[in-house]
This record gives structure tokens, sequence and C-alpha cells, in this order.
């Protein structure tokens, strides 16, 4: 506040400097060339109103040439001073100098600090929102936190490096401090969050997986290492998809057809709740699970809004899906063992090792000779791509890391290979609707996984399935459920895990409310991490005896 003011000082001099030289200049002028004495108010009230194009009252007309020139001068420079010095310059530094500074301390409690703001800390906010956890961003850009204040953010600004700022953010009754401000200034984040609050739980960001042990050494408590995880993603959805473990689970023999569908953007669905649309209860459909930016929910409950390029994992006994104008998504059944990675940066090379790990075959495609490449050459390239004989993969992962031509590679892609399933990496969130209009059929953004992951390892009150999640459906009887409704049992409170189907007399039943009863013989289609699977056998067990 106190440089607004020295500079709103130094203004006001230098008009009022502008004023008394050209108050001079009035009154030589009037005695050399008028043989008017003007006295050095009345001078200073002429330049005034010149300035201000008030107008000069009674001196006007002057006789002289010199005059007219003089007081013309006062007139140019008085309508630039008024119409262009004073909007550019004057009102934005007296705006600016009233308004408030930022805050710098915060009373929060039980709060997640977060240093500083990225984009990826909007899918956390959401989730921390969603729960009804408390957040504080911390910023070293006064005008970021302004802003952030400004959308109802609570937030304040510092140096998230400097102990005495996170002391001011109470990090002695926070829960937990997110530092994601870059690789290298993130540790000393970390030793500066552990001082001010030694049983601090401490989550960092590590953009290159190679600076992660140097913030464990630092102290964090965990590393989110966002292109590793993201290229482990991004293998896992290449190797299987929910809808074929689902199929495995539910057993060949069954007449119900599971898919994901991937809802466009001109759908009619799109910004209604499940609720609200008819579509799937007309068709005999059930809703099993969404695929919601990079979380898996299962079993969305009928309040779900379907956004645009959301992806429903629905069992359908129809194959017509043209009135749910929704683009069923490629399954690997039928297709070879192959997956095709385009990019080895480390998303790449994450992706082709995991894959590898697992015993699929993996072409690698790259620019770079020497990088370990299977193939040298430019993936937006048709012939390149030729060369990867795509008729014999089941997947093209795209694991560059420039959207654009990832965008590109998608749309040759899809002409040169349509059956082919394209799992693509998006490195900005915006860009993901236009790799789903290119024709990609899996898109993960790195802000979005990386946020997704952060608030899985940060928040304890709910259960966030991601992408590396290792997610299972398995298909068991449950006979010390009998008699009992789901609503009773509340399975998914208890053990975590879903029941998404249930076996009856060689029909599978999907359409389950709180109220569903339980039967003797029934097969459950149970839905969960294999922790909260072996939580559920556990629990059916204990029941039982």
């Amino acid at each position: 506040m106190n440089g607004w003011w020295r500079r709103i000082s130094l203004a006001l001099t230098v008009v009022f400097a502008i004023v008394v030289t050209y108050a001079s200049i009035y009154r030589w002028g009037m005695a050399t060339f008028e043989g008017e004495s003007v006295p050095f108010v009345q001078a200073t009230q002429k330049v005034v109103e010149s300035l201000t194009t008030a107008g000069f009252g009674g001196h006007a007309p002057w006789s002289s040439l010199e005059m007219n020139l003089i007081v013309l001068g006062m007139n140019l420079t008085g309508v630039l001073l008024v119409f262009l010095a004073l909007p550019v310059f004057a009102i934005p530094m007296f705006r600016q100098a009233v308004q408030s500074t930022p805050p710098t301390s915060s009373d929060l409690t039980d709060h997640v600090i977060i240093c500083s703001y990225t984009s990826q800390d909007e899918v956390l906010r959401a989730e921390l929102d969603a729960i009804g956890v408390p957040y504080l961003l911390v910023d070293r850009d006064p005008d970021v936190v302004t802003d952030l204040v400004d959308d109802g953010a609570e937030a304040i600004h510092g140096d998230p490096e400097r102990i005495d700022t996170l002391r001011a953010a109470n990090a002695g009754e926070a829960r937990a401090l997110v530092a994601d401000v870059d690789d290298e200034t993130n540790p000393t984040v970390i030793l500066s969050a552990k001082r001010a609050n030694p049983d601090l739980r401490v989550v960092s960001v590590a953009r290159d997986h190679e600076v992660a042990p140097y913030h464990e050494y630092a102290g964090a408590d965990e590393v989110v290492q966002s292109r590793q995880q993201l290229g482990t993603s991004l293998a896992m959805r290449a190797m299987t998809s929910f809808s074929e473990k689902l199929r495995g689970t539910i057993g060949m023999e069954s007449n119900v057809e599971v898919t994901e569908l991937l809802v466009e953007e001109d759908s009619d669905l799109v910004g209604r709740t499940l609720e609200e649309t008819d579509v799937f209860d007309r068709k005999g459909a059930s809703v099993i699970g969404a695929w919601l930016g990079g979380k898996f929910v299962v079993a969305p409950g009928p309040t779900t809004t379907i956004e645009e390029n959301i992806i429903l994992l629905v069992t359908d006994r129809y194959d017509d899906f043209q009135e749910l104008q929704a683009r069923p998504i490629p399954t690997h059944r039928g297709h070879p063992s192959r997956v095709v990675v385009c990019g080895y940066g480390t998303v790449g090379w994450v992706v082709a090792e995991e894959l590898r790990k697992e015993g699929v075959d993996v072409d690698v495609i790259d620019l770079e000779e020497g990088s370990g490449a299977d193939i040298v050459g430019d993936v937006t390239d048709p012939e390149t791509l030729s060369e990867a004989d795509l008729e014999n993969a089941r997947t093209v992962v795209l694991a560059l890391d420039e959207d654009v031509p990832t965008i590109y590679a998608t749309l040759v892609l899809k002409q040169l290979a349509p059956d082919v399933e394209i799992v693509a990496r998006a490195d900005e969130a915006e860009n993901v609707w236009k790799l789903y209009n290119a024709g990609a059929d899996f898109v993960l953004s790195l802000p979005t996984v990386a946020g997704e992951i952060l608030a899985s390892d940060l928040i304890d009150e709910t259960e966030i399935l991601t992408a590396r999640t290792e997610f299972e459906f398995t298909r068991t009887d449950a006979p010390a459920l009998a008699g009992r409704s789901l609503g009773d049992v509340d399975v998914r409170a208890e053990t975590g895990c879903t029941v998404v189907a249930v076996e009856r007399d060689d029909e599978l039943l999907t359409d389950l409310g709180a109220e569903f009863v339980v039967r003797e013989d029934d097969e459950l289609v149970v839905a969960g991490t294999e922790a909260a699977i072996e939580r559920f056998e556990g629990l059916t067990h204990e029941r039982s005896r």
C-alpha cells in the first residue's frame, strides 16, 4: 500500500509542477505579447481552465500570434493529459491504491494447505469441496490471490518457502499440506512445513520422477509422480477396460451386453441427471459406473449429472446405441494382444514398461534414434503409422508431450485404423474435448490425473477410484446377507464395495435399489478394490458363522 501512495504522491507532484510551469509561461506570454500583467493566482486559474478544457473567459481572444500559439499548445497538452494520461495512468493507480491488499494470514483449522495454485489444484479443490474439507491456497502472486479470494476461495499471499508464511497459514492446526510449486522449490517448502509443524502430513508433486527421492529426503510423506502415474494409468487402460472386467465376471454365457459409452458433446443427454433421462430405463439398461475425468464412480446416483465426454459403463441387452446419442468404445475382444505406444518420454516409457511386465507385445514409435524405439519416425506422418502394422494392434497409446501433434495423430489414426482403440494423453485439461472430437476413445489429462491422485492421497473420508487403482469385479454368494435388504446391510459403508448386479435364477438383475432383498441362492457381482473385496468376503464369512 505504501508503494502505491508514493506513486500517487509523485503523480500529484508532477501535475502540480505542470500547473506552476504553465502558469508562469502564461504570465510571461500575457506580459510580453499582450502587454497585460496577470497575477499568478489568476494565471493559475486560466491554466486549470485550459487543462480541464473549461474555457478561458474574459482573456479571449488574444491579439498576438505568439499568445494564441501558447494557448493552443496548452489546449492540446491539456486534452492529452485529461483524455490520455488520466485514464491510462492516474485512474488505475488510484483504483489499485484504494483496493485492499490480499490477505496474508488465516485462522482455518483442520484444513489442507495448497502451495501454490496450479491447474491440477482445481481438481483437488473440487474433491475437497465435495466432502466439506476446508483448504487454503498460498501463492506468491498477490494478483492470483486477489482473484481467488474474489472467486470465494480461501487464499493468502506469501512465500510458501518461508516458515512465517506457513505459520500465518495456521500450519499448526492443518491436517495436510500439498507442495506443488516446482520440482526444485518443493523440497524447501517441505522443510519449512515440517519446521512449522513436525506432525503435519505433507504430499509433494514431482513432475520429473528422478527428483522424487529428494522430496522424500526433505520429509514428504508421499510424493505424487504425476507423469509416471499418468503412464501407469494409460497402461492399465490399454491392458483392459472395466467393461471387459465386468463382462468376464458375469460370464460369457450371459446374454447381457456390457459396454462403455462415450457421451459426446452434442448429445441431448449432456446436462441432464440420470434420473431426468428415461432412455436407459426404456432400453432395459443400467448404468453400472461412470468415468468422470480421471476418476471412476461405481453405481452413480440418480442425481449424477451427465457431462460431455463422460464414459458410462452400461449393461444392455441390445446393440443399438443410436438413441442414446453416445459412441460405443471399442473392446479388446477378438483383437491381438499388441499395443503401439507413440512417444517415448517419461509417460511413454512407463506405459511400455508396465505393458511388457504383463506380457503384452509392445512396439514403440519415437522421433529420436537410439531412444529404444522400435520405429523411428513422426507419429503424425501416415507412412510412419502404416509401418506400425496397426491392423494387428488392439490399442494405440498416444503419449506425446504436446497436445497439438496428439490431436493431429488421432485424426490420422481414425482414418488409417478406425477399429483400433485410441488411448491418449492430454497435457492441458482444456484439450480433452478436442481429442475426443478427433476420435480418441479414452483420454486422460496430466492435471486431472495428478489432481485426483492428490485427492485420493489426502482424503480419508471417501475412496476415490483413479485410473491407476487396482479395481476389480468379483462374483460371489453371500448367504449371511440372505433376507436382508442392501439398504440395511450398507455394504459400501462397511467394506468400500458396491453390489452392481445379482444373478438370480439364470437372470442378471442390475436395477438394484436400497430396498432390494438378497436371497440365499443369489450370486452377487461386487465391485471394489482388492482390499475392499477382501473386507466384503470377510464380512459375509463372519456373519455366516
